[in-house]
């Protein structure tokens, strides 16, 4: 027993070559700060269906479409699956091995006692157990690994929910945008086109030079030329929002008008809170304790294996009287003692992976809180601007209006009358983009502050 013993502590000896563990960069720690630039409102939870808020059954029914039909979505899911098999084989590795073995044989050979030939038939059953004394930890550690790697990938199909969630509304947004344009611009071709008839009808009894004739006629043709471009846009928005619902390209149904979508509250939540509710973020975090764990892994690899055996079975053959039970016990210590620095280097690649993903996570963290910033300032500025163009858009109505009224009373050119119409129609297709970004930009926030997902899916 003490040549055993022996063995052993010179073994664990032995693991001192693989040097003190490395600890994790300093300068990849996040300090959260305690507010955002854009002070606007109260923190509050943020719904998980946030996209509800917006009060479109349509909007819903869509998104629910997405999130059950996506490619992506499935692909996450399928991760997802993928890693939980992975932290299950690394929890059976803890266990015993229990296995099932048998042997038979019809064999024919010369007995060196009498040189004759002798025939026999032979057979054997066996149970082999087998059982690696974690001793050092690297089981357990595989397992912690695969686990926080599970979690990764639950993470990161949360993420992949957002962000398709997101591009649903977001694109539905949009599509109602260019429906909003497109009613504008063949309103404006219909109010146009009495215009030309007005024009027309003026020239052919002299009560107006050709030049009117004319100038109606482009401005006719400026806003109708507009129609097909739009139109094309609509039709690859439906395309593009058909393929995140997992569908061939169709017609997407419409709900309620951009104008007639409520305006959520901006949802807002402390810095320290994002690192908890962004998938990401948490994603990332997971990926650190994996490698972590996967660098005690590589360190583990230092130290000595134990292993212990047992068999037990029957043996018959048609040579013996009878048959017997067959055992076996014993058990083995490999102690690696030179790798040609193979083991250095495996620590070495895990430890630099480990920091790769500590960096990564600053990235993440960094990058949410950034994304806050800009969503909280957009939806801030751009609401600023939709009052403003409201209050342009009902001015230049007004110009408009008046321009016609002199036009008719032979007070000033038609030109007046046609400046007048090209500053209105500009200022409302400014008008529909804004109320699209201000919208587009509520749909950023939800994004940025994790979209009401838990910590832990």
């Amino acid at each position: 027993m003490k040549p055993v013993l022996l063995l052993v502590v010179a073994c664990i000896a032995l693991t001192a070559c693989a040097g003190p563990r490395p600890e994790a960069p300093v300068n990849a720690q996040v300090t959260p700060s305690g507010s955002w630039r854009e002070v606007t409102a109260t923190p509050a939870p943020t719904d998980r269906e946030w996209w509800r808020a917006f009060n479109d059954p349509v909007l819903d029914r869509l998104v629910e479409t997405a999130l059950a039909n996506n490619s992506d979505l499935a692909i996450a899911a399928a991760r997802v699956a993928e890693a939980r098999y992975g932290y299950q084989a690394a929890e059976g590795a803890l266990l015993p091995s229990l296995n099932a073995s048998g042997a038979g044989a019809y064999s024919r050979s010369i007995s060196a006692v009498t040189g004759r030939p002798v025939t026999q038939t032979a057979g054997e059953a066996d149970l082999p157990l087998s059982y690696e004394a974690d001793l050092f930890g690297r089981l357990r550690n595989t397992s912690k690994a695969a686990y926080a790697t599970l979690q990764a990938s639950q993470y990161g199909h949360e993420a992949a929910r957002l962000s398709v969630a997101g591009a649903t509304a977001s694109g539905y947004i949009t599509l109602r945008a260019l429906d909003a344009r497109l009613a504008l611009l063949q309103e404006t071709l219909t109010t146009r086109e009495q215009a030309l008839a007005a024009a027309r009808h003026r020239a052919d009894t002299g009560y107006s030079p050709k030049l009117e004739l004319q100038q109606a006629q482009a401005e006719y043709s400026a806003a109708q030329q507009l129609i097909p471009a739009v139109e094309l846009a609509i039709r690859r928005q439906e395309d593009a929002l058909s393929i995140l619902l997992g569908d061939n390209p169709r017609v997407i149904e419409r709900g309620a008008a951009l104008t007639d979508l409520a305006v959520p509250v901006a949802p807002v939540s402390l810095p320290a809170d994002l690192l908890r509710q962004r998938p990401d973020v948490a994603q990332a975090e997971a990926q650190i304790v994996a490698a972590d764990r996967s660098l005690d892994v590589a360190r583990a690899a230092f130290m000595p294996t134990i292993r212990l055996t047992a068999s037990g079975g029957y043996a018959t053959s048609d040579l013996l009287p009878h048959g017997y039970d067959v055992f076996s016990l014993g058990g083995n210590i490999v102690q690696p003692l030179f790798q040609g620095g193979r083991l250095k280097a495996q620590a070495g690649a895990a430890a630099s992976r480990r920091d790769q993903a500590a960096f990564a996570y600053k990235k993440a963290a960094l990058n949410a809180f950034r994304e806050v910033e800009d969503s909280l300032a957009a939806v801030d500025r751009i609401h600023a601007q939709q009052l403003i163009l409201t209050d342009q858009t009902a001015s230049l109505a007004e110009v408009y209006r008046l321009a016609g009224n002199r036009y008719r009373a032979g007070y000033s050119p038609y030109l007046e009358q046609i400046d007048a119409q090209r500053a209105l129609l500009g200022a409302q297709l400014n008008l529909i983009q804004a109320q699209a970004d201000h919208l587009n930009a509520i749909v950023g926030l939800y994004q940025a502050v994790g979209g009401g997902v838990v910590s832990n899916p």
